[in-house]
């Protein structure tokens, strides 16, 4: 187990930027993504198989189609202790997302003309599920429900063949018919460019590998994504009276993640972070696949510093315990998701406390959201001009003319005096 101590030493961008560097540096698939992606766009459905059997099937031919048949997709795959669990998330994320839904805003304006700020969401979207060393159906309900709350009307899922009992019982569960076994950067290009037998998305989302991640980016000036995922990090912010088992336990959870990313530990209180250190030798024993690429405790000289660096460390998940520092929450702006209390475990919202696990990685959550309904939806503006035309013409032509666009202006006047329109 490697344990790493760091001081902030009044400089917690820097002491965030050495946290961040004890993560191996990823290498680099930009132009291997590109030749795959570029081969599924030009080549089809011919260059998808070819692909699928090199990636998916073992160098097997794949079957005729790769989408999966409705007999394959039952609920009753699914253990009841399971079934029950995901009930309970798919219905916590639901009320969750259902809450993130924008409504429509009418505004009026001074010239007597109203702009309609309109909130619709994409005909169609995909939904990626990694998968690797076991199956996430936990996945399938943060993308699934999310998009069908946002409106969607078709949801497809991507996931790497064969694809495991509980991964199609759970797609059975959110009421997705159109699942298609094949992972990888030729899955992504071919639900962004279509193929002769698959039907291209308006929007890619969900985590996945470096691979899944850099085709999602190369694909982005024809769909929409929800952003890059990278490797699974969090920060445990507590003061004095915390409890130092609870929390080596949330960040030996987190390391099951593996070792793409630091999982931190930052507090004012020396005595909380050695025993913090102590509580991880000790719990840790046996649980080898708690792998990350270090457990970090950071000291800090002051709460106030502790949260200087939470901030400029921006972790995917933040985790507030102790009162002193409980009361800082309303002060937290750069986290994907915020976890306030002893009892806030990251694992609640990785699967059934409601909010979405697919979040911000690699401090981008300085800038980036979490997945939500606003990743399938879009923001649009209808115009009704009616009488204000004279008064926005008047306004509007001399800027025209000061850019250059002369017919631009008389556009505008041409719906002033005897040719506005009735």
């Amino acid at each position: 187990m490697r344990c790493e101590r760091v001081e902030v030493g009044g400089d917690p961008v820097a002491a965030a930027a050495r946290v961040r560097a004890l993560a191996p540096a990823p290498d680099s698939v930009s132009e291997a993504v590109a030749q795959i992606v570029s081969a599924v766009r030009d080549g089809g459905d011919r260059s998808l198989r070819e692909l699928v059997a090199r990636f998916d099937t073992g160098g097997a031919a794949p079957p005729d189609s790769l989408r999966l048949d409705a007999a394959e997709l039952d609920p009753a795959l699914l253990d009841a202790d399971v079934r029950a669990g995901l009930e309970t998330a798919i219905t916590n994320v639901a009320i969750v997302a259902d809450a993130a839904i924008g409504a429509d805003v009418e505004v009026d304006l001074p010239q007597g003309h109203r702009v309609v700020l309109r909130e619709v969401p994409v005909r169609r979207a995909t939904i990626y599920v990694p998968g690797g060393r076991a199956p996430y159906p936990s996945t399938v309900v943060m993308g699934v429900v999310t998009a069908r709350a946002a409106g969607v009307e078709e949801v497809v899922v991507l996931t790497p063949g064969p694809v495991d009992p509980v991964i199609r019982g759970a797609c059975a569960l959110c009421g997705v018919g159109e699942v298609y076994a094949m992972g990888g950067a030729h899955a992504v290009a071919a639900l962004a460019y279509g193929t002769e037998t698959i039907e291209r998305a308006d929007v890619i989302a969900g985590p996945g590998s470096l691979v899944v991640q850099e085709a999602k980016r190369q694909v982005s000036d024809i769909v929409g994504i929800d952003g890059f995922y990278g490797p699974s990090d969090v920060l445990v912010f507590a003061d004095a009276s915390a409890g130092a088992e609870l929390i080596a336990f949330d960040l030996l959870a987190q390391g099951e993640h593996g070792p793409g990313a630091p999982v931190v530990a930052v507090s004012d209180s020396s005595p909380l972070l050695h025993e913090i250190g102590a509580a991880l030798e000790r719990l840790g024993v046996g649980r080898e696949h708690s792998d990350p690429a270090a457990f970090v405790l950071v000291h800090a000289q002051s709460r106030l510093e502790a949260l200087a660096f939470a901030e400029a460390f921006a972790p995917e998940h933040l985790e507030l315990v102790g009162p002193a520092v409980e009361r800082l929450a309303p002060r937290v702006r750069a986290a994907g998701c915020v976890f306030v209390g002893a009892g806030g475990a990251t694992a609640f919202g990785d699967y059934v406390a409601g909010s979405n696990h697919c979040l911000p990685t690699g401090g981008s959550a300085r800038f980036a959201s979490g997945l939500s309904p606003r990743a399938f939806r879009r923001r649009m503006s209808e115009v009704h001009i009616g009488p204000a035309a004279p008064a926005l013409a008047a306004a509007g032509a001399p800027i025209a003319r000061a850019e250059g666009f002369s017919v631009h202006a008389e556009s505008m006047e041409a719906r002033v005096g005897e040719n506005a329109p009735s």
